[in-house]
């Protein structure tokens, strides 16, 4: 059985190495990161450098390689799983492949996207999914956090440390944290420049 759990984690993590805002920026003729600050490959420069639709479709793909590994696995294993430590690693597997992508010589994006996907494929629980995107949400309309680079960290900070307190199993918070880890380790290691931190009620501004 530990073998099909292998199989999961390899899937993820090779789902996640597929970086879409490199793929479509190719296919519609763009480089995606070449007039960026972060150098990032990654939906939000997908949008601004190559367009609505690059964006769009980056976006759609970066969910799905964080959804389908996920919702197969759920699906194949059903009930009758006994993950124990194996779904933390399965929930991981595509923002760590989405990081340090093994067809891009290990130099990936930040995974924003991607463990989104990842947390829908918990379907139907939503909850951690739901976590984060209203943190990232207050703090960007309610309590602004600025630039983006610390939005992120006390995003995947709170939403992190905030689903310890929910009814929720064990395997499911590890798997949060682990991808919280990730992406701030993935953060706080960028090479991007860092601006000034402001935190500002937004109706103050």
């Amino acid at each position: 059985m530990k073998y099909r759990y292998v199989y999961f984690v390899l899937l993820g993590y090779l789902s996640g190495s597929v970086l879409y805002a490199r793929v479509f920026g190719r296919l519609f003729g763009k480089d995606i990161t070449q007039n960026t600050k972060d150098q990032n490959p990654g939906t939000a420069n997908a949008f601004m450098e190559g367009g609505f639709w690059c964006g769009l479709c980056t976006l759609v793909c970066e969910l799905l390689k964080g959804f389908l590994p996920l919702m197969l696995f759920q699906k194949e294993m059903g009930v009758h799983a006994d993950p124990q430590f194996w779904m933390p690693l399965i929930m991981a597997a595509p923002v760590l492949g989405h990081i340090f992508p093994i067809f891009y010589h290990f130099k990936g994006g930040k995974g924003i996207a991607v463990s989104f996907g990842s947390l829908l494929g918990l379907y139907p629980n939503l909850t951690p999914a739901l976590l984060l995107a209203v943190f990232f949400i207050a703090f960007s309309l309610v309590l602004r956090i600025s630039p983006h680079f610390y939005r992120t960290l006390a995003t995947y900070l709170c939403a992190g440390a905030s689903l310890l307190f929910f009814e929720i199993s064990l395997q499911i918070k590890l798997g949060m944290l682990l991808i919280s880890a990730l992406i701030i380790a993935r953060m706080h290691y960028s090479k991007e420049e860092r601006e000034e931190l402001k935190v500002e009620w937004i109706w103050t501004r």
